[in-house]
């Protein structure tokens, strides 16, 4: 039987450490009409909202960078069973696109970012908490590909900001916001039996259908 209510999972680390994969991996194992994802990376505040600063002087890597109050009310709206629609942010414009996804309500909610776990209104919304944790060299080695890669980046620049913003933030914010978690997955997407045990939780408390 679904559960009367969706069950919201939250999925946290640092930058680079395997939340998506760990996000898809979940949602492969339930299946796609089964879960709701919201990345709060997609809730990232548009560039002038940050006084003016040039990209590389702006802290990505801060609470105050995302309209949490927004993801927190499509949160809400989900958990309600009602459609939301996600915002898509471009990180090669630092701006949102204008366009939005849409995201339906579904019977496991998922939550994902580097700083769900240090903001409590987020916090306190999420029934399992999952900190994906991986080796801070190995989470530097990712980044560095999937930014110059993917987002156009130079390594320069993505090392510069890795020591500027990501690293302090990461010590200052998302490394204690480990001691809210339930599960702790070492080792990152990669460690299959973890996130097999987080799916049989799942399934125990009868959240998925057989």
């Amino acid at each position: 039987m679904k559960p009367v209510h969706p069950l919201v999972v939250g999925i946290a680390g640092g930058s680079s450490s395997g939340k998506t994969t760990v996000t898809r991996s979940i949602a492969a194992a339930v299946g796609e009409t089964g879960v709701a994802i919201l990345h709060h990376d997609a809730y990232y505040k548009d560039l002038p909202l940050f006084g003016g600063k040039s990209p590389d002087l702006t802290n990505f890597d801060h609470p105050d960078a995302y309209d949490t109050p927004l993801f927190v009310s499509h949160l809400d709206a989900l958990k309600q069973g009602r459609s939301v629609e996600q915002p898509v942010y471009s990180y090669t414009s630092y701006r949102r696109t204008g366009e939005a996804r849409k995201v339906e309500p579904r019977p496991i909610i998922i939550a994902e970012g580097i700083l769900i776990f240090a903001e409590a209104s987020i916090r306190e919304r999420i029934d399992i908490k999952v900190f994906v944790d991986t080796d801070d060299d190995e989470r530097v080695l990712r980044r560095i590909r999937r930014d110059v890669l993917q987002r156009g980046r130079t390594v320069e620049s993505v090392m510069d900001q890795y020591v500027a913003t990501v690293k302090p933030m990461h010590l200052e914010f998302v490394e204690p916001s480990k001691r809210w978690a339930d599960v702790i997955i070492p080792r990152g997407g990669e460690n299959r039996v973890a996130v097999d045990m987080v799916v049989a939780r799942l399934r125990l408390l009868g959240t998925l259908i057989p």
